[in-house]
């Protein structure tokens, strides 16, 4: 490229010169056209720089946890007691106030089935599946004595001190009455006068 502008550029000065000494002869002296030095100057680009990027960095995500949940069921068996009840009875054999056990209690026994839920090892429900009597209750019975005892009479009426005997009639010795039991006097009416003892009614009978 650059010698074909050169070349041109030199054609170009000749075909001045023939222009400037028209169709005559051409004069003596001569001029030698002096070649055209064209110089090509071809600029080198500079490469432009290029900064070069920062890489980014990312954390890292934690991972992600997946919480579980475990069911798990159980079955369980309890055992409780219940307790005997207790019974009085009278015997009217035996004396007032006494008391013996005529049959022993026993407790008895109930069987319960339950279920038993646990989330993560955690219980959170209890259900009764069962209940059973497995043993039933004995009552305990006692009986208490209701029989008075009387006391051994000493054959003297009570209405009088000393002894009076304790008959359908009784006089006084000596007297008119006709008996047919006598006692011999004095004696002090404590009582009731049910022999008629006392007649004056002073509270002593047979004075005389």
């Amino acid at each position: 490229m650059h010698l074909y502008r050169a070349a041109l550029a030199a054609g170009s000065v000749l075909a001045i010169g023939v222009l400037a000494t028209g169709c005559g002869p051409a004069p003596s002296t001569t001029e030698v056209a002096q070649p055209t030095v064209v110089v090509s100057t071809e600029a080198t680009p500079t490469p432009e720089a290029t900064a070069t990027p920062t890489p980014t960095v990312t954390a890292p995500k934690p991972p992600t946890t997946t919480k579980t949940t475990v069911t798990t069921k159980k079955t369980v068996v309890e055992f409780r007691t219940i307790p005997f009840k207790k019974k009085t009875v009278t015997d009217s054999s035996m004396a007032k106030g006494e008391t013996t056990i005529r049959t022993t209690g026993v407790n008895g026994a109930r069987k319960l089935t339950y279920q038993l839920t646990y989330v993560n090892g955690v219980q959170t429900d209890k259900d009764l599946l069962r209940d059973q009597v497995s043993k039933e209750p004995r009552s305990q019975v006692t009986a208490v004595g209701t029989k008075v005892e009387q006391p051994e009479s000493s054959g003297c009426d009570p209405n009088y001190s000393g002894c009076v005997p304790i008959a359908s009639d009784v006089d006084c010795s000596g007297g008119s009455g006709n008996g047919p039991e006598y006692v011999a006097g004095p004696v002090r009416v404590i009582g009731s006068d049910i022999y008629g003892l006392d007649s004056d009614d002073d509270g002593v009978g047979c004075e005389d």
